[in-house]
């Protein structure tokens, strides 16, 4: 039986990104519920350090440092920029107070799928559609016949692939809205 690409890859990729939106909105109910919406304000220091500490891992990538288990810290990476996206995503709550911080949060918030695409999807998918090829192949099937066969899971994959054009520059925006939305506070709260 064949299993599809979705089911075995894009779904629970959605799945966990359904439930960033969920821990999201029952983090802010109950902060709202408990009458500490005050705490929800300050979640934004603590995710975006998470976030910001997350970037190790891409200067150890990169190679511009040379300490840590390069699994590790991917592992480390992934967990706290969802985390720290978390708590950012709390922190913005459903209050349209000011244009720059939404804009944050929507870049952000791309940002963390454009990043969940490449770990989640992208390697287990190339791994599906080759073993799907070599299924197809195994059972006697010509190329063209192999490849009209995964020619939908290819598509998808096709598209997939095209993430990282999107997760560094998306971060970049982003980092740029955070810092602007920062500096503001700074300022307007009197920090400065």
């Amino acid at each position: 039986m064949k299993i599809s690409l979705w089911r075995q890859h894009v779904l629970p990729f959605t799945l966990l990104l359904g439930l960033l939106a969920a821990a999201t909105l029952a983090g802010d109910y109950v902060l709202h519920r408990l009458n500490l919406v005050w705490v929800g304000r300050y979640m934004g220091i603590p995710g975006t350090l998470l976030i910001m500490g997350s970037l190790y891992y891409s200067l150890r990538k990169r190679k511009y440092v040379t300490a840590g288990d390069p699994q590790t810290l991917l592992k480390m990476h992934e967990f706290s920029a969802w985390l720290g996206s978390l708590m950012v995503l709390i922190h913005a709550g459903v209050h349209f107070n000011a244009i720059l911080p939404w804009l944050a949060t929507v870049a952000m918030g791309v940002n963390v799928v454009s990043g969940m695409v490449g770990k989640m999807l992208l390697s287990r998918s190339r791994r599906h559609v080759q073993s799907e090829r070599e299924h197809f192949q195994l059972r006697g099937l010509s190329r063209p016949e192999v490849e009209q066969a995964v020619f939908w899971d290819a598509v998808t994959l096709d598209a997939m692939a095209q993430w990282r054009k999107v997760h560094i520059p998306i971060f970049i925006v982003f980092a740029v809205l955070a810092l602007g939305h920062i500096v503001s506070i700074f300022l307007f709260w009197g920090w400065v």
